[in-house]
């Protein structure tokens, strides 16, 4: 029995490969994956791996928890061959594919990327921006229709991001647009809509206007446990507001950060913001500069472990590196992929990263931040 657990020592293989990577899933199509939603928790009725293609493609991939192999409570001998992830089978044989694509028009200026979706934490809905006629909408995964437009914005809406989930699956949405402002939402796990209100779901209201940006705003995040909303625009500061629309601070980033491109926050405060040309800067909450650096990769995507300690960065290069995110010190690189990568999340668990690459497949690593912070710790 104990020869399952092997594999997964260190010590088993000098190939970096063959411990790094559990998995490679190439989908039929060859569209880029631009986004990955991994809410892989046990209770979900579907704990999966949504993913959507930039040409809005989505897939729901399921999740099977395999953490026993590593130990954890739960495993069993039978589970022991089961691969994490398992690719939705509408896609696998091209049967239902009516049932995951988006066919409503989104404007032609605007770049799909992972910015445009958002997956809420139960996997039953899609939200999308980027349409002409300045909504973002909301889509049923299991059956791929249209179940609500959302309209609020004065011009296209460019950017959406949600907050981590209450019990009952409540959330805030945020919406960024064209128009320079953002849009703060409350969507409601009960009713699955935006608002809280099924009645009036046609119309709903925004719960604050967030103003102060002079351009398209192009990335946000927003964090319910510290009541903020960060957001970027196509040049200018990031700018700090709390989720009942006051206007707390602009981060000034240092010289040649003018662009900010993507943005993440932990609930402990820490904001890592990535400007164009490979500069990272991070900022307490109170707008204090704790560190930059500079890399020579023009990253795609972004995200921070749940303690916040930790920054995984990954682009078109095609290589996920790991930081320290208090000071960027480097962690781990893993081995490059063939082809860059443009999304990218962590299972719950935090032991399993999945990116979405430009080719049209989704890579499964296996990830250990606490074995790093241990070494670096001994090294240091």
């Amino acid at each position: 029995m104990h020869l399952c657990f092997l594999p997964q020592s260190p010590l088993m293989f000098k190939d970096q490969m063959q411990q790094d990577v559990i998995m490679v899933l190439k989908f039929p199509s060859n569209s880029p994956v631009t986004h990955v939603a991994a809410n892989t928790l046990p209770h979900l009725t579907i704990p999966a791996v949504v993913t959507v293609t930039c040409s809005r493609l989505f897939a729901v991939n399921r999740w099977h928890n395999t953490v026993g192999l590593r130990g954890a409570p739960g495993y069993s001998l039978d589970q022991a061959h089961h691969l994490p992830i398992e690719m939705d089978p509408l896609i696998a044989n091209n049967s239902g594919v009516n049932k995951r694509q988006i066919t409503d028009l989104v404007d032609q200026s605007i770049q799909i990327n992972a910015h445009c979706f958002v997956v809420t934490a139960d996997n039953r809905y899609i939200l999308i921006c980027g349409f002409w006629d300045k909504s973002f909408r909301v889509y049923s995964t299991e059956t791929g229709k249209l179940t609500q437009i959302v309209f609020g914005h004065w011009d296209v809406v460019t950017c959406l991001a949600r907050s981590e989930s209450y019990i009952g699956g409540d959330c805030y949405i945020v919406s960024g647009s064209r128009d320079a402002t953002l849009l703060l939402w409350y969507w409601s796990g009960r009713h699955h809509i935006i608002g809280d209100n099924p009645n009036s779901s046609d119309y709903p209201a925004p719960r604050a206007v967030l103003t102060g940006h002079d351009h398209e705003v192009v990335c946000v995040s927003v964090c319910a446990e510290l009541g903020l909303v960060i957001s970027g625009a196509k040049e200018g500061p990031c700018l700090v507001h709390t989720i009942t629309g006051d206007l707390l601070r602009a981060l000034e980033g240092p010289e040649n950060c003018l662009f900010p491109r993507l943005i993440s926050v932990s609930s402990e405060g820490h904001c890592i913001i990535y400007y164009e040309r490979g500069r990272f800067s991070n900022f307490s909450i109170n707008g204090k500069l704790l560190a930059q650096m500079e890399i020579n990769d023009s990253t795609r995507a972004i995200l921070l472990s749940s303690d916040g300690q930790n920054l995984v960065t990954g682009g078109d290069n095609g290589v996920v590196e790991v930081w320290q995110a208090c000071d960027f010190k480097q962690l781990y690189i893993y081995p490059g992929c063939d082809a860059g990568i443009r999304a990218m999340d962590l299972s719950h668990d935090q032991r399993t990263l999945i990116t979405g690459m430009a080719s049209g497949s989704i890579v499964a690593f296996n990830i250990d931040f606490n074995r790093w912070h241990y070494e670096h710790q001994n090294r240091y």
